[in-house]
């Protein structure tokens, strides 16, 4: 049992035989010690004293020596104003240790055979490639998955393409008009960046289209809706939604070209799926859903044709889900890829991965499924996040100033390469090897810099910051794993692990030494932290401290040189354990660990 039960145990037990009351445990708060002073975990007495009738530190001192003579583990106790902190005796710390060093699955909860819980993550345009943007949602997708995963969750990872709708033909368009046949073997671009390069240059035309309607006294949004380029788009739209052969065809052609480019980046990405789902498959239930809620009196059909939800009353406002010409827009093949979900899998959760400027459209797709009477609505959960900015700004797709994630890669990588060879650390690497170490600490940096913010806030990202091997980045864990399985190979066939030839009974813990142990010890509750927040960013944090406090060991207490083998042994085993741990947690976040670097 945790030490944290047992200590909330038995201050309910002491409330009882000490006060003559019956408690629950929402009473009860179990802190970690403030570093200032003594102890290891606190129970906050406040609470407490509508039961005592008595002074903070009265209370605390009677209920401090009842739980410390009823319960071994605690070697003493000090009381801070309402604060009673419990110091746990090194016996605890070591069978903790013993008997968890070798467990391969510390941490982790086994797999329940329970509905799965379905994390949709990516959802790429396939009109441009994936951007900045793209990267924190498909880290967060994936990270959010693997912590899913080790704490029981059945977990579907799930990418659903959006290769359907008014943009894609505008990409499809301009290539028509102005791409004189060229593909992305007779150019030697990557097909995704070949369809965004049409997408921008049709927003382009598009504009002139517009200035120069304005200047003929139409207004701005006359201008919009009627340039002859937006009215070829939609009519294409109208084709594609057809059937027209000749539309599908090219359709065909171009979105197989993005979708090669989407898996070159998700493999060096290190970002996979389950399942791949596609918004052109699903769009038709979507229509199917609403056509029936306008025969059942639920949704409304105007004049024109349009279908609209009606969600006054629900503190919204009226939203389009067909147009006028029968054409469906987003929401209406989101409801229809959720439902098709649904009836799929029964999950327990649906979990969007998907910006925070999307929260009122998942706020319209619940309600609206609502309405179809659809009562599993409320299983949908927006994991919305926020942007991403870099030192010069905001991006914008359509003008160009996107990060493209394979420019940024390519950058992290070069970046990589420069820091570590400046160190001078693998001058006797094979090229090979240092290419593939160069490329895993490129990621750890991007993939570490994202991560450790919270999803919800908005971010800056610099580059030039995430690669540092002294700083709270990838990099720096990273080493100080290598660091320590260097400390592993040193130690060779004379290391004896502890955990199986066990202790002297004198055996001692330094401060420091407990200072580790008791990061090892959290984390089952991290991982667990981690899933029921749904941020990896409770994980990054975990294992930063873990790797500051291990840092600090190292550097102040001897491991293999000028101590006795038993000591030794015990301290090569604790930098192991502790390697372990960093793997783990930094797996869950996507990350690998070299060994040597």
């Amino acid at each position: 049992m945790m030490i944290e039960k047992i200590l909330v145990d038995k201050t309910i037990k002491a409330v009882s035989k000490l006060y003559s009351k019956n408690i629950s445990s929402e009473f009860i708060t179990v802190e970690k010690t403030n570093k200032d002073f003594e102890g290891d975990f606190t129970i906050v007495v406040f609470p407490l004293l509508k039961f005592s009738k008595k002074s903070p530190e009265e209370t605390a001192k009677e209920i401090g020596n009842y739980i410390k003579s009823d319960v071994k583990e605690i070697q003493n106790f000090n009381v801070i104003k309402g604060f009673l902190n419990f110091v746990i005796n090194d016996k605890f710390w070591l069978d903790f240790f013993k008997n968890n060093i070798s467990n391969e699955h510390y941490g982790f909860k086994k797999p329940k055979k329970t509905k799965p819980v379905i994390v949709e993550y990516s959802s790429p345009n396939t009109n441009k490639p994936l951007h900045l943007g793209h990267i924190r949602n498909n880290l967060l997708g994936y990270s959010l998955s693997e912590i899913l995963k080790a704490n029981g969750k059945n977990v579907i990872k799930i990418n659903l393409i959006n290769d359907r709708g008014i943009h894609i033909c505008k990409s499809m368009l301009a290539w028509l008009k102005w791409g004189d046949g060229e593909t992305p073997e007779s150019t030697g671009i990557k097909g995704d960046h070949l369809l965004g390069k049409y997408y921008i240059l049709f927003d382009k035309k598009n504009k002139e289209e517009i200035r120069d309607l304005v200047l003929k006294g139409s207004t701005e949004d006359e201008a919009e809706k009627n340039t002859s380029l937006m009215i070829e788009a939609q009519e294409m739209l109208r084709k594609w939604e057809n059937a027209d052969e000749e539309i599908l065809d090219l359709w065909k052609l171009m979105n197989s070209w993005a979708l090669k480019g989407f898996d070159k980046t998700y493999k060096r990405l290190g970002i996979d799926f389950d399942k791949i789902n596609y918004e052109s498959k699903t769009y038709l239930q979507g229509k199917a859903l609403v056509k029936k809620g306008v025969e059942n009196g639920c949704l409304l059909q105007k004049e024109d044709g349009s279908v609209w939800a009606d969600l006054t009353e629900e503190g919204l406002d009226e939203k389009l889900l067909l147009r006028k010409d029968g054409t469906s827009v987003y929401i209406t093949q989101d409801l229809g890829t959720a439902y098709r979900r649904y009836n799929e899998f029964y999950p327990e959760k649906i979990i969007y991965v998907v910006g925070n400027e999307q929260i009122y459209h998942f706020n319209v797709l619940k309600l609206v499924l609502k309405k179809l009477e659809e009562d599993w609505a409320d299983k949908i959960m927006h994991l919305y996040y926020g942007m991403v900015e870099l030192p010069h700004g905001r991006m914008k797709s359509r003008e160009g100033t996107v990060v493209d994630a394979d420019d940024l890669m390519d950058e992290m990588y070069e970046t990589a390469k420069k820091t570590t060879e400046e160190l001078g650390k693998i001058d006797s690497f094979p090229k090979e090897e240092a290419d593939k170490l160069y490329h895993i600490v490129s990621m750890a940096a991007l993939k570490y810099f994202i991560l450790k913010v919270d999803p919800k806030k908005n971010m800056l990202f610099n580059p030039e910051e995430s690669i540092d091997f002294n700083g709270n980045t990838g990099t720096f864990i990273q080493y100080t794993y290598a660091r320590i399985q260097s400390i592993i190979r040193k130690a060779g066939k004379e290391y004896v692990n502890n955990s199986i030839n066990g202790f002297p009974e004198n055996f001692t813990l330094l401060k420091k030494e407990k200072e580790i142990l008791k990061l090892l010890y959290e984390f089952p509750g991290v991982v667990e932290q981690a899933g029921e927040n749904y941020s990896p960013a409770i994980i990054a944090n975990y294992v930063y401290e873990l790797v500051k406090e291990y840092n600090q060991f190292y550097q102040e207490i001897p491991i293999l040189k000028n101590v006795d083998k038993e000591i030794s042994d015990f301290r090569v085993a604790l930098s192991e354990f502790t390697g372990n741990i960093i793997k783990k947690s930094m797996n869950l976040l996507g990350i690998e660990v070299p060994d040597r670097m």
